[in-house]
């Protein structure tokens, strides 16, 4: 790699480059500004050491044509000065690095290695870590015995995608290897253990409970709350953007368990009335829309909260807003001085359903979003480039709580399973709902007496039936184009870690 270093005294300063030299650097010197300019005008620099102080062109005007010239091309700046306004000035050119002199050959070294060699270093370190923690994630997903420890290796897995998929390694394949054997023995824990959660015993926080554990709390410290749900909001999602708001909020990181079927007609209406979707269809059978009906799913949502709040004979003032797009996010935030006369905001925010389900639909969405860490980039830049983020600055500036959190996650599949039902039966991939199913009974997790598990029955003979890991339903006929136009698309109402193991944030303005 080739270096430029440009210092007005630099003949003394060649023992430095001798010690670069045998660190594998080649240095080219000059000892002004307009010399500089001129090398490298002549050819390309892997990086760019400037003296500030130099007679005619200064550092920093130097700095200032150096940046046309090769404007990726890392810049370290060295000063004898401390002048805060000099460092502003550079800082503000975008300098890579500023050293005060005088300075050692290991500063010079560690400066060009962060700036020339981070991102394999990086990679190196996370390789290295990921290996010592291959052992252990490995021993945990055989311990794991509670809801709790699962959060912990899902929160475990997560920082490891995330940290893998940031840097150029071999690790990622082990690390998909490992989180679909976590999958498979989640899978293997929930058929275990889903119908006595329904008894109550060791039953995790689930969708039915969100109000009444990070809801009602808050607003009977009177506090103003904003609750906002992002449809098929995953962990590793949050996590990307979670890195936007911590300047904004002091943050309190929660997970829970979504219902099953982790879809928006079950999960979403059971957070917001409360209750399991039994009883919601019971209770208000006028809100509550069965599989086969046309009517959408979801448009009962505000009238369900209402009731929540009478069967806990609570007084408050609630709204409920849908965002479907930039402009209702605008409306919102135009109509925020109304909103603050509410005890409870309610915001559920489709973005990311919306760009699930186009993934699907769309051949160009597909290539945008070709994997997680691709899906996760779109996500990120959403949230960055969105209105979403003035909202949440906007509740930040007003010192309210915010909690954020999902209704349910989502998986991308590939392995698909054949299933036969009737005309009536759901079109959901992940799930089944229906009188006559058939099905390989080893290859799913199935209810045949949904009122045990918290689920309406539309039929006195319905089935409810999950798939589970990376599996998704196909019907024989048509096989191989039905299989061809789903495989790797994101799906849920089934049962996984990314599905059911779900983000409950709250957010307290700093």
């Amino acid at each position: 790699m080739t270096i430029l270093w440009a210092d007005d005294e630099i003949d003394l300063l060649k023992p430095h480059m001798l010690f670069l030299k045998s660190k594998g650097y080649d240095v080219v010197t000059a000892n002004n500004g307009r010399d500089a300019i001129s090398l490298a005008e002549k050819q390309p620099f892997d990086l760019i050491i400037l003296d500030e102080n130099m007679p005619g062109l200064t550092g920093l005007e130097t700095l200032s044509q150096m940046k046309l010239i090769a404007p990726t091309t890392p810049v370290i700046m060295i000063t004898k000065s401390e002048e805060e306004n000099i460092m502003n000035q550079a800082i503000g050119n975008k300098i890579a690095d500023y050293l005060i002199k005088p300075v050692n050959p290991n500063q010079i070294l560690l400066s060009i290695k962060k700036n020339l060699h981070s991102d394999q270093l990086v990679a190196d370190r996370a390789s290295t870590d990921y290996r010592q923690e291959f052992g252990k994630i490995s021993m945990q997903i055989d311990e794991c015995r509670t809801f709790a420890d699962w959060c912990d290796l899902y929160g475990r897995i997560v920082y490891w995608e995330l940290e893998l998929s940031t840097t150029e390694t071999n690790m990622d394949e082990m690390l998909q290897m490992q989180k679909t054997d976590a999958n498979a023995a989640f899978a293997k824990w929930v058929k275990r253990n889903y119908d006595s959660w329904m008894n109550g015993k060791d039953r995790p926080v689930m969708s039915n409970d969100i109000f009444k554990t990070a809801v009602f709390p808050l607003l009977d410290k009177g506090e103003k709350v904003f609750f906002i749900l992002i449809d098929n909001f995953r962990l590793d999602q949050w996590r990307t953007i979670a890195p936007q708001v911590a300047d904004m909020f002091n943050i309190d990181e929660n997970l829970y368990c979504s219902i099953l079927p982790t879809a928006t007609q079950y999960a979403r209406n059971a957070i917001f009335s409360g209750l399991m979707p039994d009883k919601i269809a019971k209770m208000f059978p006028g809100l509550w829309v069965d599989e086969d009906e046309e009517e959408g799913k979801n448009l009962n949502e505000s009238p369900l909260i209402a009731t929540q709040f009478e069967r806990y004979r609570r007084r408050c003032r609630f709204s409920y807003n849908k965002v479907n797009d930039s402009t209702a996010c605008d409306r919102l935030i135009r109509d925020f001085a109304n909103l603050e006369n509410n005890d409870l905001n309610v915001v559920v925010m489709n973005f990311i359903d919306m760009m699930s389900h186009a993934r699907t639909e769309s051949k160009m969405i597909r290539e945008l979003a070709s994997n997680d860490a691709a899906y996760r980039s779109l996500t990120e830049s959403w949230f960055r480039h969105s209105s979403t983020i003035d909202l949440f600055r906007k509740i930040a500036e007003k010192g309210y709580k915010l909690v954020l959190t999902t209704d349910h996650g989502t998986i991308r599949v590939n392995n698909p399973i054949k299933i036969v039902g009737d005309k009536n039966t759901n079109t959901n991939l992940r799930y089944k709902v229906g009188k006559n199913l058939s099905y390989n009974p080893k290859q799913v997790f199935e209810i045949k007496r949904p009122e045990l598990a918290g689920l309406p029955s539309p039929n006195v003979s319905s089935t409810y039936v999950f798939a589970t890991e990376r599996d998704f339903f196909a019907y024989p006929n048509n096989y191989n184009h039905y299989v061809q136009y789903y495989n790797r698309t994101f799906q849920h109402g089934g049962i996984s870690l990314e599905e059911m193991i779900v983000p409950l944030i709250t957010l307290s303005a700093k």
